[in-house]
């Protein structure tokens, strides 16, 4: 018999010595039984009233693959306290053939033992309940009288011997100063600097923050409110303020979070951070935005090397969408490409199988042990019986049952995937949307290694072997060229773009949601500049 061993506790007011001790156990019963353990699945600070524990439902789903043949748990409760839980999944164990045992309950296989595991299971149940009720009641007595209930202690208040909230003489007044400040019109911040000035620490010891600020300005126990589960008991913590003054900062607090916003621009992801590189100096390149005279806001990648001035580089900044639209759809015909696809899904199974090179050998091994072993039988049938002969067989029979627990082990810890799996995988990118920002994301993420951004051509590299791509940017611009045919420009008519001067014109390019300046029907190079009549400031082609 081939197991595994599941162990459990429920907060992490227990101690590991809690698994320990049901690991020990449950491996006990397992020699006792001549039953070889294969792994341990152990949820550390999870309660056995849901199933939502990370090694439970691995465990659960490996059953599926036929490599044990039983679960063993130190105690029923361990498994789940829930009992349709429980039934649910005893049930999907036995579909795969996988039996629970308790170590430590000794159940029979008849009619009496289904009638104990049942009333174990209710017990356990009924048992969490009941603590869970005596764990409220309990809490509700405290708040009824006052006392801390556990959890972080208020700034500005002790808790004595007795369990009681005290307000601390040194802190308390500085507590009321700050409500008095913000009251008054000064900003978070400023509260914040000046609490810290004073030495004030948040709950945990460190420096006020601005959430440990924002925390301390809503905090109604000030005014001597004490609530648990909804119920509210006033005056039986010793307050610390007026509740006039906390009314005041509360209602400058509702009126500041519905006034406009300022300076606060909508944060831009630079899907590219990490990937992008200088192909001249090789440096990251960075994203930073700046804002125009007539207030519009620019993102853009900037060499690092140009940045801080480490080293001479002249790669000048790109627009950021611009790059990132040529990155993506650049990605994006690789994976409508079948051939493509094909090829890749090739070159991750033979990356599968170079992996894994354990269980080939031990598979091979098995083969041959097998081979040993019927050959053995054989002589012994023509009457070929010897001590040695039994030591022999033996001995192979001995290595077939480890070699077959080998194999087990890798089984369950390295999964191989399908090749219809892989293809499915990389045929779900077909179906993103490449104007949201997720998915955009996702496909980069998933398929791009590096991105090495020179002045006329960017190459890609992607996540697989001589997985390079050369794009140039003469080929970019003839893409988008008036007029030409399949152009992604969408302009007719008079409409097609904005004449500035003669041979200039600004045309909208609504794939990119950018502009594009043509002169002389030419897309304007990167870096190029143009200062146009009326204008102090030459125009940059980057913006």
């Amino acid at each position: 018999m081939k197991a595994v061993i599941y162990a459990r506790y429920s907060s992490d007011n227990q101690r590991e010595e809690s698994i320990e001790g049901q690991i020990r156990e449950c491996t006990a019963f397992a020699e006792k039984n001549d039953i070889t353990v294969l792994r341990h699945y152990i949820d550390r600070a999870y309660s056995a009233k849901t199933d939502n524990r990370p090694e439970f439902q691995q465990m659960i789903r490996d059953s599926a693959k036929h490599l044990f043949d039983m679960v063993i748990v130190w105690k029923l409760d361990r498994f789940s306290r829930n009992r349709y839980d429980s039934a649910r999944y005893k049930v999907q164990l036995k579909k795969n053939g996988v039996k629970l045992v308790s170590a430590t309950e000794h159940i029979s296989e008849g009619a009496e033992g289904i009638i104990l595991e049942s009333m174990l299971e209710g017990i356990a149940e009924y048992y969490s309940a009941d603590l869970s009720e005596k764990v409220v009641r309990g809490m509700t007595e405290n708040l009824l009288k006052g006392k801390f209930n556990g959890g972080s202690i208020p700034i500005g208040y002790t808790i004595d011997k007795d369990k009681h909230f005290q307000v601390d003489p040194v802190v308390a007044p500085l507590i009321v100063e700050a409500f008095e400040r913000y009251a008054a019109g000064a900003t978070m911040k400023e509260v914040r600097i000046w609490l810290n000035s004073k030495g004030v620490k948040n709950p945990k010891g460190n420096e006020m923050s601005h959430n440990s600020v924002l925390y301390m300005l809503h905090n109604r126990r000030y005014i001597g409110e004490y609530e648990f589960r909804g119920e509210i008991n006033m005056d039986v913590i010793p307050p610390i303020m007026s509740r006039e003054l906390f009314d005041r900062v509360q209602k400058r607090i509702e009126e500041t979070a519905k006034a406009p916003a300022r300076h606060k621009a909508k944060e831009e992801e630079y899907l590219l951070t990490t990937k992008l590189f200088c192909g001249y100096c090789g440096a990251y390149l960075c994203g930073e935005c700046g804002t125009s005279r007539t207030g519009d806001i620019y993102h853009y990648y900037k060499c690092v090397s140009v940045k801080k001035r480490r080293q001479e580089c002249h790669k000048k900044p790109v627009r950021k969408r611009w790059i990132e639209d040529i990155v993506v759809q650049a990605t994006m015909e690789k994976i409508l490409d079948d051939d493509w696809v094909e090829s890749v899904v090739s070159f991750l199974m033979a990356i599968q199988e170079e992996e894994n090179t354990a269980l080939p050998l031990y598979e091979k091994q098995l083969r041959e042990t097998e081979q040993a072993i019927d050959n053995m039988l054989h002589a012994i049938e023509q009457g070929v019986l010897t001590r040695s002969t039994k030591e022999r067989l033996e001995n192979l029979e001995q290595t077939r049952d480890d070699l077959e627990l080998k194999i087990a082990n890798e089984k369950i810890e390295r999964p191989k995937i399908s090749e219809d799996f892989i293809r499915f995988w990389i045929q779900r990118f077909r179906k993103l949307d490449m104007e949201k920002l997720e998915h955009r994301k996702m496909l980069i993420d998933a398929f791009v290694n590096a991105i090495f951004l020179y002045d006329d051509k960017v190459v890609l590299t992607f996540n697989y072997k001589e997985g390079q791509k050369t794009i140039t940017f003469d080929d970019v611009n003839q893409k988008m060229t008036p007029g030409k045919s399949g152009s992604d420009m969408k302009m007719s008519g008079e409409h097609q773009g904005r004449s500035i001067m003669s041979g200039l014109f600004v045309a909208s390019d609504h794939s990119l949601k950018t502009e594009i300046w043509y002169l002389n029907r030419r897309p304007f190079p990167l870096g190029a500049c143009i200062k146009l009549e009326g204008d102090d400031e030459w125009r940059h082609a980057v913006q």
